[in-house]
């Protein structure tokens, strides 16, 4: 079971938490503002970062834009389109030492045909480690 398989990954893996936050800029507007295109990028990209993929939801905006969440037993990848800016943003949060979210990241610069990419990364593993005051 799933529960089984997350308390087997707490106990054998050390609690890395990796959150990529990107902005892909020069996007194609076709695949921006398709929502079954973006729905597979998500499946593809936690594939790509060898994640477990528990279930997708999404939203198709009219007149244009879709917004997609991919949950994951490590954690979520999401997207934010707006096709008239040619543009999304997304972030990739995973824990654990066996995913691969760079992978993830780059999957989905590529095959959303992005020009540019804005990127950052932020350091979960302090804030988990940090008592409250």
């Amino acid at each position: 079971t799933y529960e089984n398989q997350r308390e087997n990954q707490i106990g054998s893996e050390t609690m890395h938490l990796r959150h990529l936050v990107f902005t892909l800029k020069g996007c194609q507007f076709h695949l921006l503002d398709d929502e079954a295109h973006i729905r597979n990028l998500l499946v593809n990209a936690a594939v790509m970062a060898q994640a477990t993929l528990l279930d997708v939801t999404s939203h198709k905006f009219n007149p244009q834009g879709v917004t997609a969440v991919a949950l994951l037993a490590e954690s979520h990848i999401s997207i934010h389109t707006w096709p008239e800016k040619l543009m999304a943003v997304c972030d990739v949060f995973t824990c654990g030492d066996r995913t691969l979210p760079q992978s993830a990241m780059q999957y989905m610069y590529e095959n959303l045909e992005a020009q540019a990419i804005t990127a950052g990364e932020l350091n979960r593993d302090e804030e988990a480690t940090d008592p409250v005051d």
